[in-house]
């Protein structure tokens, strides 16, 4: 099913390939080390950002646990010209807005999307979960 889909391959790495089906979606299978762990981390996030209210991170339309593979929306294309000051500055907003410390905070996981006029944030198989700051009263 994942190479019949498959039809843009956009990555296809140690830890990861990723592909882009007819429609637009992005499919994701992980492998290398500690891939059960990378996987569950990265859908479990996804789907507490989308709970959260994030509008700027994909949403995770399928989960293929046994192949720690699934399948998502598209953010957009990468955005190889985005400073380091620029990501760091969304990235702590993605902290501040949505308890979510990405721990691989660089700018090749930022991408740009014509669809939403904004950056969007990727690759979330690296990340900690923080308290929810909406939930959280303030003096």
């Amino acid at each position: 099913m994942f190479e019949q889909m498959s039809i843009e391959p956009l990555k296809d790495g140690l830890r990861s390939q990723v592909r882009i089906d007819f429609y637009g979606n992005v499919h994701k299978r992980m492998r290398g080390s500690d891939v059960e762990k990378r996987y569950a981390k990265e859908v479990e996030v996804l789907k507490i950002l989308e709970a959260r209210g994030c509008p700027y991170v994909p949403r995770v339309l399928e989960e293929h646990p046994d192949e720690f593979y699934f399948v998502s929306t598209n953010c957009g294309r990468q955005a190889p010209l985005l400073t380091k000051e620029k990501a760091d500055k969304l990235y702590a907003a993605l902290e501040k807005d949505f308890g979510i410390r990405h721990l691989d905070a660089e700018p090749r996981n930022i991408t740009y999307s014509d669809k939403m006029g904004r950056f969007c944030i990727i690759d979330f198989e690296l990340a900690e979960i923080l308290p929810d700051p909406a939930s959280s009263t303030k003096p």
